[in-house]
């Protein structure tokens, strides 16, 4: 092959495989900045060696063998703190090391085993995300900086202690045992969804969506669903999916917000949608009907909600009745304020906005969701349609103070305006 062709090879290679690549290093050498390096300088030895030699037969075995070798190598020549001379630089590095390919069931395994390190309970939310974000999906510091509008030395030092964390109270670098599964698996899918979520609907900024954010989170869902391929995290992936699926309906050309009954339905992603409704049906598995099933946990419910809304061909046919129906279901699983106010949103839909209303009342009323923007935002709308002009004036004020996503503030001032006209 020409050298132009692989450097262009190496860098498709670079770009399927280094993360594969990093997830194995990680537990050969044990220390998550030795193998960062080592990659790297496996990377840097391909760039030297293969136009000179060719593609090796498995370029990602080779790139862990040459990684693992010149961490070792590193490793030896500070202990005898010799100096780093120009023919070492430039040695070769092409031999195969079977020690670190040796175990294929491990190899296998090793990006299931980084998703489950970065998401280890002992270590703080925020580190959960910066860390997958960092070293599963491949982001830049500066990257996930501008996602969650951190500055760069801040999340920069939240990834360092992250890594220490891990390193100084020796949290294993293993997948759990089938018995803590389900509680460590929930941590790791929260993750997920956290970055999907400020993906999907920006908590600030000028955009409503984030959609390298959210492809992200779809991407480390797949990954998850195949290498575990468990109801939740099937779930997981098809309540994205279908979320995801109504993105470019969800702003118009100007970049405003269009709600959910108001959007173009000819704009949403087909091909999402089916295979979301497939993951949904998997997930499930059982019961007559979405909500009477008995199969799957709160992210495949939450997918059911989703799916019942993408079936719908226009807004007036969504089948509400379900919708509250799995609402019920979910409120028994996984009962919160947020899942009370989107129930609520359901039942108005079904039932009118007075019955909607009484329960987002008795929510606030117990103190609950009270920094909330979108409890005020539902609450003005139900009052908007009941004609309390006043009450509804007040709530979408409130929903505007909270608000600090430039779109949403556009749409909540624009309401404002049409009630102040009438």
């Amino acid at each position: 092959m020409a050298a132009d062709s692989i450097q262009q090879t190496i860098e498709t290679v670079y770009e399927a495989e280094s993360r594969r690549v990093l997830a194995t290093l990680i537990r050969l050498l044990g220390d998550f900045d030795t193998a960062e390096e080592a990659m790297h300088d496996a990377f840097r030895a391909a760039l030297e060696q293969w136009p000179r030699d060719g593609l090796p037969a498995s370029p990602r075995a080779w790139l862990v063998s040459a990684g693992r070798f010149k961490a070792i190598d590193a490793a030896r020549r500070q202990k005898r703190f010799e100096p780093l001379g120009e023919a070492g630089e430039r040695a070769d590095v092409a031999v195969e090391d079977q020690a670190a390919w040796a175990d294929e069931e491990s190899v296998a395994d090793d990006q299931l085993r980084l998703i489950f390190t970065c998401c280890h309970p002992a270590l703080a939310p925020e580190a959960q995300v910066a860390l997958t974000l960092r070293e599963v999906c491949g982001l830049t510091t500066e990257e996930i900086a501008r996602a969650f509008l951190t500055p760069a030395s801040t999340l920069a030092q939240r990834i360092v202690r992250a890594k220490a964390k891990i390193r100084d109270a020796k949290i294993p670098y293993e997948v759990p045992a089938r018995a803590d599964l389900p509680e460590r698996l929930e941590t790791v899918l929260r993750v997920i969804y956290l970055v999907f979520n400020e993906g999907y609907t920006a908590s600030s900024g000028a955009q409503v969506t984030r959609h390298d954010l959210s492809a992200e989170a779809i991407r480390l869902g797949r990954l998850l669903t195949e290498l575990l391929p468990e109801p939740e995290a099937q779930g997981l992936l098809a309540l994205m999916l279908l979320h995801d699926s109504r993105r470019t309906a969800r702003m118009s050309p100007e970049g405003d917000l269009i709600l959910l009954e108001h959007q173009d339905r000819s704009l949403w992603n087909r091909d999402q949608i089916e295979e979301g409704t497939r993951l949904v049906t998997e997930a499930l598995s059982s019961g007559s009907s979405r909500a009477e099933s008995t199969g799957g946990g709160p992210y495949a419910i939450q997918a059911a909600i989703a799916a019942v809304h993408a079936e719908a061909a226009t807004a007036e046919a969504t089948d509400w009745n379900e919708i509250v129906g799995l609402y019920d279901v979910l409120m028994t699983m996984a009962p919160s304020p947020v899942v009370e106010l989107n129930r609520a949103v359901a039942v108005a839909m079904r039932d009118g906005p007075a019955p909607g209303l009484a329960i987002v009342d008795a929510i606030l009323a117990r103190g609950e969701l009270r920094e909330y923007r979108l409890a005020y935002a539902v609450r003005a709308e139900l009052c908007r349609r009941l004609g309390r002009t006043s009450d509804a004036r007040a709530a979408f004020e409130r929903a505007l103070a909270l608000t600090r996503q430039e779109p949403e503030r556009r749409f909540l001032e624009r309401r404002l305006e049409e009630l102040s006209r009438t």
